[in-house]
């Protein structure tokens, strides 16, 4: 590894000109963050000449590595047709048909420009389709930056603002429990139901680390909103085609009334959307009376890109996540290896393709069981990486992003590096 004077030089600018330096939070991380220049396949490059094998892989974006020629290619051609046009486009309606027929049980579509958009449309909608105001959430499950769900437990399961700024009537009108807790799921509701517009979930929890749900959680959840007649929405930002075509319906063969997509969908674009049935769908403006709209959505160089991944999803199939199956497993297996062999405080949790090691005693089951990580262990062991050219997620509560991109001698290198690493931090 080469020194990484030009990013700190970089950084030190950043921080008289962009709040901490960065433009968004989990990118900042001691003693600063390296600045990058470009990147291909299943590595980045930074701006003093450093490559890294990456597992942030846009924090879930880059499900085929780092701009796939396919994709490359397809932007390349609606360039020079024009980036945005603020009228609606055949491609638009061609993506529309693609992800109704891809994703089991929705009807409709709605495109925005980023998950924090579509969690908010998507809160917005169930409680106009269900006249009702409260919402359920789950420690722990990041939902985007609005003021619905920047809400921390209070009294109860009542909601309080978790950062400065949320209003205070926004957060009580949210109810907080803890994920794969189906108890404590009931209790909320035995108390609240008939006043709860929406369940909202990830169905496979990225940003607390990576933490896998009890399919009886799921099941619960979705037996509770049928019972108390709200709706239950999948936030599969992360896990939508990342951990099958159709996301975590097909997987758990679990419906959800509304589902929220993006990251993965356009591979590095800024898109993303939310979808469901058509009667509730049919609520959203200009044909009902709950408002959304947006100048960027169904942008045509997003779309574009969006039609091309899901052909590329067509095409590779199972293959995809056989392959990322592969890659998370053989990490986990030598990570646990060296982990119980050196007697480390620590734990790996996978799930498919998508992983992270906790510096804690497993398991980690929840949010609750991942904040007693060490966080200053996790910081040093993402530098000892760093050094040895790999780059993970520099904070404990992310998840670890196999892409298909990385190729065997990735893994190789890999794998050696989190044994050197481990080595050094115990």
């Amino acid at each position: 590894m080469l020194g990484t004077g030009r990013s700190r030089e970089l950084y030190d600018k950043a921080l008289r000109l962009i709040p901490g330096g960065v433009n968004s939070p989990v990118r900042a991380f001691k003693p600063y963050p390296v600045f990058i220049a470009r990147a291909r396949g299943s590595r980045v490059y930074d701006v003093d000449g450093n490559s890294y094998i990456d597992y942030v892989m846009g924090y879930g974006a880059n499900l085929f590595g780092h701009s796939p020629e396919w994709l490359v290619k397809r932007i390349s051609e609606i360039l020079w047709n024009g980036v945005l046009y603020g009228m609606p486009t055949e491609a638009e309606v061609i993506l529309a048909e693609k992800l109704i027929k891809m994703i089991p049980n929705i009807e409709m579509v709605r495109l925005v420009n980023t998950g924090t958009e579509a969690t908010m449309s998507a809160i917005r909608l169930a409680r106009g389709y269900t006249e009702r105001e409260y919402i359920v959430k789950f420690r722990g499950c990041f939902h985007g930056s609005h003021d619905y769900v920047l809400v921390s437990p209070g009294s109860g399961a009542a909601g309080i603002p978790s950062h400065k700024g949320v209003l205070r009537d926004a957060a009580a009108k949210t109810l907080v429990t803890e994920y794969n807790d189906p108890e404590g799921l009931e209790k909320v509701m035995r108390i609240h139901g008939d006043t709860v517009a929406a369940i909202i979930l990830e169905p496979v929890a990225a940003n607390m680390g990576l933490v896998p749900p009890d399919t009886e959680f799921l099941k619960t959840a979705r037996e509770l909103c049928n019972t108390y007649g709200c709706l239950l929405i999948f936030d599969e930002i992360v896990t939508g085609f990342r951990i099958a075509p159709g996301g975590a319906q097909e997987y758990f063969g679990i419906k959800a009334d509304l589902i929220t997509i993006g990251k993965a969908l356009g591979s590095g674009l800024p898109i993303a959307a939310y979808a469901g049935g058509k009667r509730i769908m049919e609520l959203i403006a200009p044909s009902g009376p709950v408002y959304q709209a947006g100048t960027y959505s169904g942008n045509p160089v997003s779309v574009a890109a969006a039609i091309a991944t899901l052909d590329a999803v067509e095409r590779e199939g199972g293959k995809i996540y056989s392959r990322l199956r592969k890659i998370a497993s053989e990490i986990e297996e030598e990570a646990e290896r060296v982990i119980s062999g050196r007697g480390i405080n620590a734990h790996v949790n996978r799930f498919e393709g998508m992983l992270q090691i906790f510096m804690a005693r497993g398991p980690v089951r929840n949010y609750s069981n991942a904040v007693k990580s060490n966080t200053k262990l996790y910081s040093e062991f993402h530098l000892e990486l760093m050094k040895r050219g790999v780059f993970i997620p520099p904070s404990q509560l992310e998840a670890w992003f196999p892409s298909y991109a990385h190729t065997d001698e990735d893994l190789s290198i890999t794998i050696e590096a989190i044994r050197e690493a481990l080595g050094r931090i115990s």
